[in-house]
């Protein structure tokens, strides 16, 4: 069973209100979509990370078409695992050559999904089930996202109506407006709401213990990559010991050893691996379980479209029910017309079709297409 085709669509959602960071600003909202067949008819769906920079997704599909579509032609659909390995060490050399691990890794990482996919739709099981360890049963806790920096209280309130019982905000934009919006929300949602805080490696190193400490009173759940994600060892350390908040983050991390040496240096409370930029399922499924070994929670970072969000659950819920998911809860329709998530009191309940259970329909999506 062999692949016999790789095709992708690059879609981009103009949005009235961007989505801000602490480090840069969405004005619309991208998706790369990529499908790859095999010559039984099986197919399987990915989806790469392309937020950032704003023409990503086009960069990012024309690697697709000039380097992995004649890498991919006549390989072998059935261990995905193994052909993630191979194409990391394909493509090893022209990474570091043009300067572009990150785009390159990325792209494996939705083939990875895809694979898994169709891995799972051949199996006739949903992927959470045919990756499953004990204690799997389909459902997903999950917590809103993406809230933030401006009218906090209405958003996390429209997101606690929409079922959420999890909440989480950026931060960084100065301890005045951070400790207000924190203030915000705690009035509309009491001191007791699992509230967590992302502020997108805002901070230097020097500096951030100082700003975890002024949002501490309003007890945190977590605080995500509060400095950035490539600061020494040392600093993350110093930081975890001083603060005394549990620290998350991993959604920039990339390669084994990386992730190793955090697991292993014992800072993080939670680690964020994203499905989407570096390792996909083959390799997030193993970053989850040498966490869990560990005693550090994984939650699986998505801030994308609907299929990402699909396998982000899958892969959740395959380890079991602990930890989150991140469900964004910024308007975006390559996200809701692909991957509806009903949440109810602060959980999501995986169906049961085969694979990841998206299949984008091209014709509806046909308004956000973009040229490639």
């Amino acid at each position: 069973m062999r692949i016999d085709r790789l095709e992708c669509w690059v879609l981009r959602v103009p949005v009235p209100q961007p989505v801000v960071t602490s480090f840069g600003v969405m004005d619309s909202r991208p998706a790369l979509f990529l499908r790859v067949s095999a010559t039984d008819g099986a197919w399987g769906w990915g989806e790469v990370f392309c937020n950032f920079p704003q023409v990503g997704a086009e960069h990012r599909a024309r690697l697709i078409h000039s380097v992995f579509r004649p890498l991919l032609a006549g390989r072998d659909s059935d261990e995905p695992a193994q052909l993630w390995a191979a194409l990391e060490q394909q493509t090893r050399r022209l990474a570091l050559q043009c300067g572009e691990p990150g785009p390159f890794g990325q792209i494996i990482s939705a083939i990875d999904q895809a694979l898994w996919d169709m891995a799972a739709r051949r199996a006739g099981q949903p992927l959470w089930r045919l990756l499953a360890r004990p204690g799997a049963t389909g459902r997903v806790r999950v917590y809103a996202s993406g809230i933030g920096p401006e009218q906090v209280g209405e958003l996390a309130s429209c997101a606690r109506r929409c079922g959420h019982t999890a909440f989480k905000f950026k931060v960084g934009f100065g301890p005045q407006v951070d400790q207000r919006n924190f203030a915000e929300i705690r009035a509309t949602l009491g001191m007791n709401a699992t509230v967590m805080v992302d502020a997108n490696q805002a901070w230097e190193p020097d500096d951030a213990a100082r700003q975890v400490d002024g949002l501490a009173p309003f007890n945190p759940y977590w605080v995500e990559e509060p400095i950035a994600a490539d600061e020494p060892a040392a600093d993350w350390l110093a930081l975890a010991r001083r603060c005394g908040v549990p620290l998350a983050a991993g959604e920039n991390l990339r390669g084994r050893a990386a992730f190793r040496d955090v697991l292993s240096a014992g800072y993080l409370s939670f680690v964020q691996p994203d499905v989407a930029k570096w390792g996909g399922i083959s390799i997030g499924r193993e970053i989850a379980e040498q966490a869990q070994d560990l005693g550090v929670t994984f939650c699986p970072h998505w801030l994308g479209g609907g299929i990402g969000l699909a396998a982000s659950l899958h892969l959740r819920a395959a380890m079991g029910e602990g930890g989150f998911a991140e469900v964004d809860v910024n308007p975006n329709p390559l996200r809701d017309e692909v991957c509806p998530v009903d949440v109810n009191d602060g959980w999501v309940t995986l169906a049961t079709q085969p694979g990841l259970g998206v299949e984008p329909d091209l014709r509806r999506l046909a308004r956000f297409l973009q040229a490639q």
